[in-house]
């Protein structure tokens, strides 16, 4: 069944869908009065609505029984150094896939690709298109980009395991360290550009409280490396 994105503000006054939301139902699907769709608010409420009209740019909605999803633990914070190409695109949607609750992109010494105006809002797009397609009903908070020195700053206080995925000497397995903190619902993970965290980069996350994981004996891609992170995560921590 079609699933539309209706914001938490528009549930209780006259359910409209607007916008791009509107015009794919009307002139994509061509969903007609009458039809039944699945309508989500990205705080964790769907519902299967009845639409009562449609035109150009609204859609006019009869909201039925209003069905919480339970939020997947552990909260999953990925810090995620922002890599070249299209592969932030590819880890916002896996990252969507897997129930992250939040992103953080990080511009870090090594990054290439300076972030231009509009990036996070695309971003925040592919974050919404991926929920609709996955049935996943909270839209993970995705920042503006920030400064590793900045972000970094902001973390000594942050509660929950913090992990750094990390190709230096002395990083332990990541299976082992998660295996530590088998209870927690709220980890925040950090991954690196191309070519990893500088030396200064990654003293600094230590003294900030994160604990450097190694991936293993191969060296995998940015976007691999997240990915395979965020499994295991919910592979062994995963309550819900």
């Amino acid at each position: 069944m079609p699933r539309f994105y209706l914001p938490s503000d528009s549930w209780l006054t006259e359910p409209t869908l607007t916008g791009d939301e509107a015009r794919h139902l009307g002139q994509v699907l061509r969903i007609q009065p009458g039809g039944i769709i699945t309508i989500f608010d990205g705080n964790g409420r769907r519902a299967f609505a009845e639409v009562l009209s449609v035109s150009r740019d609204k859609v006019h909605l009869k909201i039925g029984e209003i069905l919480l999803s339970q939020s997947l633990l552990p909260a999953i914070s990925l810090a995620q150094a922002i890599p070249k190409g299209k592969n932030m695109d590819l880890i916002v949607q896996k990252s969507v896939e897997l129930g992250v609750a939040a992103i953080q992109p990080l511009i870090t010494r090594y990054t290439v690709v300076q972030p231009g105006e509009g990036k996070s809002e695309k971003w925040r797009r592919n974050a919404l298109e991926a929920c609709k397609q996955c049935g996943q009903d909270t839209l993970p908070v995705i920042a503006e980009p920030l400064t590793f020195e900045r972000w970094i700053s902001t973390q000594s206080s942050v509660t929950g395991p913090k992990i750094i995925a990390s190709l230096a000497n002395g990083a332990k397995p990541l299976r082992q360290t998660l295996r530590q903190h088998p209870s927690t619902t709220q980890v925040t993970l950090l991954v690196g550009p191309e070519g990893d965290f500088s030396a200064e980069e990654t003293a600094a996350a230590i003294a900030a409280g994160f604990l450097p994981v190694s991936l293993g004996t191969i060296v995998l891609r940015v976007e691999t490396a997240t990915i395979f992170c965020i499994s295991a995560l919910r592979y062994e921590l995963g309550i819900a």
